[in-house]
């Protein structure tokens, strides 16, 4: 059961990540807060590959030709899903694109099994749904769906379809490697994964816009911790990647919702309605019910 606490560690140092981010958007907006967490996050996740290798006295992983493709097309389609989240952001019924995002775990579940032979049994498929739909009560509002539109729905469908996509090609890059040590091969992974996005991003920024990469350089103080923070929870992500189904994984992260959900109750004092609560049960029994099936 190794991945399900890498996963709850990975999804408590992510919601820490957000607020960071969330606190940069002010001065970087929300392109240059998003890149933070690749710019400032690959020089830590290679002192950690660092440092599995100086521990375990690994030498350097032999990678195969067909570990690329997987990589590349993990790391694309990551920076891909974060653009569309950012483009849902924008529209007036974000909420409900948002909802739509969260469909990520169903997707997961049925690109893995088309594309890596990732087991699907009824337990798990009956889990997944269970988590997803109670993620989708607590993120719709009452009224939301009013101003729900074709185009808001598409973004969040197509986002929630390139993370799925994401987490299939991270798996597929970890599993590609057929090496017994999965720490050596979920961290060589990441720091690979991390330097490739870092330098796409900040060409891009560089030819459409220096005056954020210009920006980040001033707010480098707390972009460095929220870089940290980001690579933290990468590395606990991959982890869980390396020794479960990717399906298994994006359903636990679900939680993640519930942190959400605790943090604007007990830390903002604001109330929980009755439809939120619904969906909390609804995402706890579908975590026991995945724990379970494992």
């Amino acid at each position: 059961m190794l991945w399900a606490v890498f996963t709850l560690i990975a999804a408590a140092a992510q919601t820490a990540r957000n607020a960071m981010q969330r606190e940069l958007t002010a001065t970087l907006g929300t392109v240059g807060a998003t890149h933070v967490r690749f710019l400032f996050g690959f020089p830590f996740a290679i002192l950690f590959l660092a440092g599995v290798l100086i521990v375990t006295g690994h030498g350097w992983p032999a990678t195969p030709l067909v570990y690329w493709p997987w990589i590349v097309f993990g790391a694309v389609m990551q920076i891909l899903a974060t653009a569309l989240m950012l483009s849902a952001m924008g529209e007036r019924s974000f909420v409900v694109a948002y909802a739509y995002i969260k469909t990520e775990p169903v997707q997961v579940a049925l690109f893995g099994l088309i594309f890596l032979g990732d087991h699907v049994t009824p337990l798990l498929a009956a889990a997944v749904i269970i988590a997803t739909v109670g993620v989708i009560i607590i993120s719709l509002k009452p009224g939301a769906g009013k101003t729900s539109t074709l185009r808001s729905t598409l973004i969040g469908l197509l986002s929630g379809t390139a993370f799925a996509l994401s987490a299939i090609g991270y798996r597929g890059a970890i599993l590609s490697l057929q090496l017994p040590d999965f720490v050596l091969v979920a961290t060589y992974t990441l720091a690979i994964g991390l330097v490739m996005q870092a330098a796409l991003l900040s060409l891009y920024l560089a030819l459409r816009d220096p005056g954020v990469l210009r920006a980040i350089a001033k707010a480098w103080r707390p972009s460095l911790f929220a870089g940290f923070m980001g690579a933290f929870a990468s590395e606990f992500w991959f982890l869980a990647f390396a020794i479960a189904t990717a399906a298994s994984v994006r359903t636990l992260a679900l939680v993640e919702v519930l942190f959400a959900q605790a943090v604007t109750h007990f830390w903002f004092k604001q109330p929980t309605t009755a439809r939120e609560i619904g969906g909390v049960v609804l995402v706890v029994f579908g975590v026991l019910l995945l724990v379970w099936a494992y």
